[in-house]
């Protein structure tokens, strides 16, 4: 069973930039869509990206679409979230998500199969 574990998470202030990593191990990403949600405090978790299995094809919530950038690296088993221009709207745990491939077109709308534990950003303006 994949297991993932979030980091690079902090405390930013508004306009800088982060990067998020999520390494899997116990399975291999490839056999996965992966996603980034996101929780804020009060807050239901909501999808933020999510990349196919070969990372031909990415997805974004409308509220970080062209600030956000998924990407993966399968020889590394490793998910990223390269986040630019971050606002103090954008703070929450983040966390890192698999479900089959198969599920890319549906993985934000769906069960999880597998969940990290979350990585704190904390955005201040």
């Amino acid at each position: 069973q994949v297991q993932l574990v979030e980091s690079g998470g902090g405390l930013v202030q508004a306009g800088d930039s982060l990067r998020l990593s999520c390494a899997a191990s116990g399975g291999a990403i490839i056999d996965y869509a992966m996603a980034w949600f996101r929780q804020a405090p009060g807050k239901a978790r909501e999808f933020v990206a999510a990349i196919s299995w070969m990372g031909s094809s990415t997805t974004y919530a409308d509220s970080v679409k062209g600030r956000f950038t998924i990407s993966r690296d399968n020889a590394k088993n490793t998910l990223y979230l390269q986040m630019n221009t971050l606002k103090p709207e954008d703070t929450a745990i983040y966390y890192c998500a698999a479900s089959p491939a198969d599920n890319y077109s549906r993985i934000s709308r769906i069960k999880i199969d597998h969940w990290g534990r979350g990585t704190q950003v904390t955005g201040s303006s």
